[in-house]
């Protein structure tokens, strides 16, 4: 089985998925609805996005799991369900990457808890511990060949997600963060700091994801870079900016946006590359294809990441 370790010794860069969400509601997940109940619902359709992902060239694929610790499932009365649910979403990622055509690396998606840490809000740090312990337990009885922290906002959740992945598990550790609110998290971290903090971390590799769009990543991830040349960075960029059309959210980044976005991010010094809300597998393929047939020019840009588009409030319930 191919790790995520040794695909990036051996490559310069990779290709990671796109959204879940999104495609999930195009496949008729209602508004609201729990993503993560589809895992034993509707097993085939989880698969086909996994699938769709790896046809599309995907090297990395992540677990229809972003919801899937108990304090989120508990909004559906699901929280005693929290190992079952992210042990299938392993389950299924695992089946469409040990059937893929080429070495596909299994991320388990941990997501934000929806709560505040104290002492700003009322969420005690062990209890949230003990959560993604449980989350990430599940994930990797499932087959995850990583568990992958994404879209946080507070440091000290990703501390304590990053140490639930550990007290339960042995696999290595990715961590996102989604910088959407004048270059900063919704609490206040700068990609820089967020670099220093969750480099010493022992993370494999860590970045942003989510977010305002194409440019705002790409600020992340030069600030990054500027910081750190060798360390791995992880661009999941939102497809464009969403905003809503005939009662439905719709976001403005092609497939040719995503591409060009993909080219940009590389050279700015990330070594994973995906997309996230709003993408698609026609939005990875077109970043594929163009990271093919583009000459590496890394560009090492020493200055404060440039003032994003204005935040949009967006429905944070499920990745993608």
């Amino acid at each position: 089985m191919t790790t995520l370790e040794q695909l990036l010794a051996t490559h310069d860069y990779l290709i990671a998925d796109g959204g879940m969400g999104t495609m999930l509601m195009a496949a008729g997940l209602e508004q609201g609805d729990p993503p993560e109940m589809w895992n034993v619902l509707h097993p085939d359709r989880i698969r086909a996005v996994h699938r769709g992902y790896v046809e599309a060239g995907a090297q990395i694929i992540l677990t229809n799991s972003f919801g899937g610790t108990s304090f989120r499932l508990k909004l559906h009365k699901l929280q005693d369900r929290a190992f079952e649910l992210n042990k299938a979403a392993a389950e299924l990622a695992r089946a469409e990457a040990d059937a893929a055509d080429h070495p596909v690396v299994v991320g388990g998606s941990l997501g934000p808890t929806g709560e505040i840490m104290e002492p700003v809000g009322a969420m005690k740090y062990a209890d949230a511990v003990a959560a993604f312990a449980e989350q990430a337990a599940g994930l990797a009885a499932g087959g995850a060949d990583v568990l992958w922290i994404e879209t946080m906002s507070d440091i000290s959740e990703v501390r304590a997600a990053v140490e639930g992945c550990r007290e339960s598990t042995n696999l290595p550790v990715v961590a996102t963060m989604t910088f959407d609110t004048n270059g900063r998290t919704m609490m206040g971290v700068t990609p820089v700091q967020a670099f220093t903090e969750l480099s010493a971390m022992n993370l494999i590799a860590l970045g942003g994801n989510c977010g305002n769009g194409p440019e705002e990543i790409e600020g992340v991830i030069q600030a990054m870079y500027a910081a750190n040349q060798e360390f791995p960075f992880v661009a999941k960029s939102n497809a464009g900016i969403p905003e809503y059309l005939h009662g439905h959210l719709h976001y403005n980044g092609t497939p040719e946006v995503m591409a060009e976005y993909a080219v940009k991010v590389r050279n700015y010094g990330a070594r994973i590359i995906g997309a996230c809300c709003g993408s698609s597998p026609a939005h990875v393929a077109a970043m594929r294809n163009a990271l093919a047939n583009a000459p590496i020019e890394h560009q090492l840009v020493e200055t404060a990441v440039p003032n994003p588009p204005p935040s949009r409030s967006r429905e944070r319930r499920r990745r993608g």
